[in-house]
């Protein structure tokens, strides 16, 4: 298994593609490589990362299998295991959401395979990973109540005493919300609910005992530009995440007519009307928020850990210094390998603090 490195520059295959044009019309927009809409809806998602089975190498220590969560709209979920250690030792229990703006990803995506296989066992923990729907088809908030439908189902396994062979391991009273990018602005706006939430609407999940957040570059923005955003030009070549392909992203995934500042991309929007200690950035009880330090999302990022702070919340800013957005998946250099195991090492300190 292999991590890919790619970035918005790349081109769809040449050969046939007239063909689609003429069947659906004009492309309405396009992120090169990635994503490609058409006037008539039709989406195409090159496979440029390779989907992979639960497969993982014996010698690495960690057991990982799939379980539909609703077969209904199609979102289902990875499982890994840690085989070492103690086998009737409870392990926190991670619930992970991919990135990709929405609009592209998932969890079963070689990347993210091979990266939730070796944060399981470098932390410890059992991770589910989410495979929720993506937007333009199924514009936000369909991945927000994907999420909603994970959490519902995972209470569920614990209050109706479930046999599957995870539940063995999972400590349901030490539960973690994570993802990076996309799926981290999910686990910050699931965190919001579950903090907001009086016990009733949520009565499955909050079985479940959700001990924090883990937030590894999230997926914000907003109509104003920040001076990361301004300063682009310093992302490493061949970055994961552009302005353009971001603003492109936002498109496709927020209703129509939305603009950036829409609460579900500009969180601290609403906030700032109301007053930052509003209790709006309210989450769970304590938060690590990875940074980038030449991701285009950096300014956002630490001024969403200001904001947090500010409402009175436990939070923890790590800088990943030299790298850029979605280093820990997309890139084999050896500066990103060491930054990844740093992160790893931070998320692990902050789960068993």
């Amino acid at each position: 298994m292999a991590a890919i490195t790619f970035g918005p520059t790349l081109t769809l295959k040449a050969v046939g593609d007239d063909v689609p044009q003429k069947w659906h019309g004009a492309v309405t927009d396009e992120i090169g490589g990635l994503i490609r809409v058409y006037k008539d809806g039709h989406v195409e998602r090159p496979n440029i990362v390779p989907l992979v089975s639960t497969a993982l190498p014996p010698e690495l220590g960690v057991a990982s299998a799939d379980a539909v969560v609703d077969k209904f709209t199609n979102v289902w979920a990875r499982f890994y295991v840690p085989n070492h250690g103690v086998q009737n030792q409870l392990l926190p229990l991670i619930v992970y959401f991919h990135g990709g703006g929405f609009c592209i990803g998932s969890a079963a995506w070689s990347c993210y395979h091979e990266f939730l296989a070796k944060l399981a066992l470098k932390v410890n923990c059992v991770i589910m990973s989410v495979n929720y729907r993506l937007a333009p088809e199924n514009p936000l908030p369909a991945a927000y109540e994907d999420g909603f439908k994970a959490l519902m189902w995972l209470g569920r396994q614990l209050l109706e005493a479930s046999s599957e062979w995870w539940t063995r391991r999972c400590n349901f009273s030490r539960v973690f919300l994570a993802g990076d990018s996309a799926g981290a602005n999910i686990a910050h706006h699931l965190a919001a609910r579950l903090a907001s939430d009086d016990g009733t609407e949520l009565k499955a999940a909050n079985s479940l005992c959700f001990e924090g957040a883990i937030l590894i570059q999230p997926f914000f923005g907003g109509e104003a530009r920040t001076e990361s955003e301004k300063h682009a030009a310093r992302q490493p070549p061949s970055s994961a995440l552009t302005v353009a392909a971001s603003d492109t992203y936002w498109r496709l995934a927020l209703p129509r007519g939305s603009n950036r500042d829409h609460p579900w991309c500009n969180p601290l929007k609403q906030d700032e009307r109301r007053g930052c200690n509003s209790g709006k950035t309210r989450v769970l009880p304590r938060t690590l928020v990875c940074v980038s330090e030449r991701d285009i999302l950096r300014d956002r990022n630490v001024e969403y850990c200001g904001a947090l702070a500010e409402a009175g919340n436990v939070v923890e800013c790590v800088m990943h210094a030299g790298v850029g957005h979605a280093f820990q998946v997309l890139s084999k250099s050896q500066m990103a390998q060491a930054r990844a195991l740093e992160m790893m090492s931070h998320v692990g300190a902050f789960v068993h603090r």
